[in-house]
């Protein structure tokens, strides 16, 4: 077990308390790009497991891990699952598409030997007459008019081209839980042996889909906690038994936006992170938070706004993808979210509509009754012991206005925390004073002052999980 052994270089009160994701990619493949993104202001790291080579990953993972040490900061891992690979294949040039013609789709074909429009995921075996075929985002659209003998016959709705490896969205095809492919599981398993904190499954349809996750990651050993990406139509229509079944959800508005409609997004995107408010399962925002900024040094107004919005509205945290894979200025793109970030949360506007799950259980109230008594006395601090996390994503869930600290012994558990809003983490070994040594080490850093209160959620026996049973109140 590594001690966190740094203290906060800010006053608690300044503390960012929506995190940020970032990806790593080309852009920032070094372990001074890394450490860098990390004292920049991100949170969590993001792979993206549709790309590079499990030797890229390996190393990758361990600069995150030494780059966290170095900084003595928690940092969470997110392995994001590429899923079923729906994309057109391989052939030359493009294929000129006009409204009513019938295109033929088959799996691996040769185009230019049979005239047949190649995809990389045979279609046959899932979509049925009626059901609609977008592609490149939406930009041709088409819909299903037989399938037989592994091809798929499609009639466009639109004039178009189709260029190769281009994405494909079935928003009427029920996978029939058959989201994970084999590639998934061989990463799954290279994840669970490389400390990958979250797991993102993509494309899932259902809590199916998450259930069949979690045992290959039981059967795995793996303690990774699995995010949900909702991003097809069948997500949304399941979106309350998904985030019942997932750990976190996030929203992935590049394809939610196909699969239903761009104008849909901001609507999903608001229930989503009240889901997440209300059965404490943080919540994630991706996909062009700061698109511009792939090109351009500094935001859009409606970029800024973008970001201003969903903090509001209360999410745990926001990603960057091409933004600090791909672009020109990742570490500025992450200086200026962690700007946004700052600047709206100290105006102290919210929208966060908490609405209590129906099974109110010991958790909750605890959770409840330790905010109240902070507010009342005035505390600087809510200090949460716990071993799984859980009563920290509790408290997290009411989005108090005092800084929570997480004290925990398990690493595993703070990596975690480190993308749930406002909850700066530390390890340390488990003891019934875990809490108080923490704030007497906290008074030393001067990071808290004499005379401040500090409450504190604490159990009988610590170390053990769903024993928070002890509320106390501390004055410095």
């Amino acid at each position: 077990m590594e001690i966190t052994d740094r203290a906060p270089n800010v006053p608690l009160a300044k503390f960012k308390r929506t995190k940020i994701l970032a990806t790593v990619g080309p852009a920032t493949d070094s372990y001074e790009a890394i450490l860098a993104l990390i004292k920049a202001g991100a949170n969590g790291l993001r792979l993206n497991f549709s790309h590079d080579t499990y030797e890229v990953r390996e190393q990758q993972i361990k600069w995150i891990r030494q780059a966290s040490k170095e900084y003595g900061k928690p940092v969470a891992i997110v392995q994001d699952l590429q899923g079923p690979k729906m994309r057109l294949g391989e052939f030359e040039g493009v294929v000129p598409v006009q409204k009513g013609n019938s295109i033929r789709f088959v799996y691996n074909a040769d185009y230019e030997a049979t005239g047949q429009v190649p995809t990389q995921y045979d279609l046959s075996k899932k979509v049925k007459r009626g059901e609609r075929l977008y592609v490149n985002d939406g930009r041709v659209r088409l819909t299903i008019a037989s399938v037989k003998d592994g091809v798929v016959y499609a009639t466009a709705e639109n004039d178009g081209i189709l260029i190769r490896r281009k994405g494909l969205n079935l928003p009427d095809t029920d996978f029939g839980g058959d989201i994970i492919t084999k590639k998934d599981r061989e990463d799954l398993a290279f994840g669970s042996a490389h400390d990958v904190d979250y797991v993102a499954l993509s494309f899932i349809q259902s809590a199916k889909d998450v259930q069949t996750c979690r045992t290959i990651l039981k059967n795995l050993g793996s303690q990774a906690r699995i995010i949900a990406k909702i991003e097809t139509k069948a997500s949304v229509d399941n979106l309350e038994e998904i985030a019942l079944a997932a750990d976190a959800l996030m929203v992935a508005r590049g394809d939610l936006a196909t699969e239903t409609s761009p104008e849909a997004v901001p609507l999903v995107q608001r229930e989503i992170i009240s889901l997440g408010l209300r059965f404490a399962k943080p919540t994630i925002v991706a996909t062009q938070m700061l698109a511009s900024m792939v090109e351009n040094d500094e935001p859009t107004r409606a970029e800024v706004s973008d970001i201003a919005t969903a903090v509001i509205l209360g999410t745990d945290c926001l990603m960057l993808s091409d933004e600090t894979a791909n672009g020109k200025h990742p570490l500025l793109a992450v200086e200026v979210m962690k700007r946004v970030i700052g600047y709206t949360q100290s105006s102290q506007v919210t929208d966060v509509d908490f609405v209590y799950a129906d099974d109110i259980d010991r958790s909750r109230a605890m959770s409840s009754a330790v905010i109240n008594l902070a507010e009342n006395v005035r505390a600087k601090a809510i200090v949460a012991e716990t071993k799984s996390g859980a009563t920290a994503l509790q408290i997290a869930s009411h989005r108090p206005s005092i800084s929570v600290i997480a004290v925990t012994s398990d690493k595993r558990t703070a990596q975690q925390l480190a993308l749930v809003y406002g909850i700066k983490s530390y390890v340390r070994p488990a003891d019934k004073q875990a809490a108080h040594q923490l704030t007497d080490w906290l008074h030393k850093q001067k990071v808290l002052s004499k005379g401040d209160i500090i409450v504190t959620a604490s159990g009988k026996y610590p170390g053990v999980i769903g024993t928070t049973d002890t509320i106390k109140v501390r004055v410095l």
